[in-house]
């Protein structure tokens, strides 16, 4: 009986202790799965249903090699990198993903905000992200030339500093092959139409697979 009673509480500390690493480890799988997309019209497949977009076409592609995978998208149009900053904090609270996708800033170049109020932006939410344990993807955009060639010079290099800066990876222009094609492009010129969002994809793919494999 003295046995018993000693090794109970010693057998009931192991079980509790291996459901708590259980536990843990079940989260810490289920945060490398996690991929949360904060974008704007472009990854909120403005113009068309949200699920012709290239991030549901993302989440089915990898989805088919792991269905463990989830895709949130937490885009929205007209966001510029200020309301991103704003609503990152309780999207990394609320879904604690592996990876953040940050695909902002063209919006704040079509309206001429100074770059070094985007580059801190830009800044301030890869440095949350990794401080949240997330790796993060930085997606270079671009702006058209009728802003200057100083400013769009400026606009064009923001990116990659700020992924050098923070130890972000960088991604191509998302837009690449698709800007300058107005079969691919909606009557607005700006967004891309459905036949441009598989090439969106594949402009970004292995950068995420790249990620995803470290």
């Amino acid at each position: 009986m003295i046995i018993k009673h000693i090794l109970y509480p010693v057998l009931r500390t192991g079980v509790v202790a291996g459901l708590l690493l259980a536990c843990l480890v079940a989260n810490t799988q289920a945060r490398e799965h996690r991929i949360l997309v904060l974008g704007d019209s472009i990854s909120a497949a403005y113009g068309m249903s949200l699920t012709q977009g290239w991030v549901t076409l993302l989440a089915q592609h990898l989805a088919d090699a792991d269905p463990a995978v989830e895709v949130i998208n937490a885009s929205i149009s007209g966001e510029t990198s200020d309301g991103g900053l704003r609503r990152l904090p309780a999207l990394l609270e609320q879904h604690q993903p592996g990876i953040v996708i940050i695909e902002l800033g063209a919006n704040d170049g079509m309206r001429g905000f100074p770059l070094p109020r985007l580059r801190d932006n830009l800044t301030a939410m890869a440095t949350l992200s990794r401080n949240a344990g997330a790796s993060v993807i930085l997606v270079s955009m671009e702006i058209p030339p009728n802003y200057g060639a100083r400013y769009t010079a400026g606009f064009r290099e923001s990116f990659s500093e700020v992924a050098t800066d923070t130890g972000s990876t960088l991604a191509p222009f998302l837009l690449d092959g698709v800007a300058l094609d107005p079969e691919l492009m909606q009557d607005d010129g700006i967004h891309p139409d459905v036949a441009a969002q598989p090439i969106l994809l594949q402009n970004i793919l292995p950068t995420i697979e790249s990620v995803m494999a470290d």
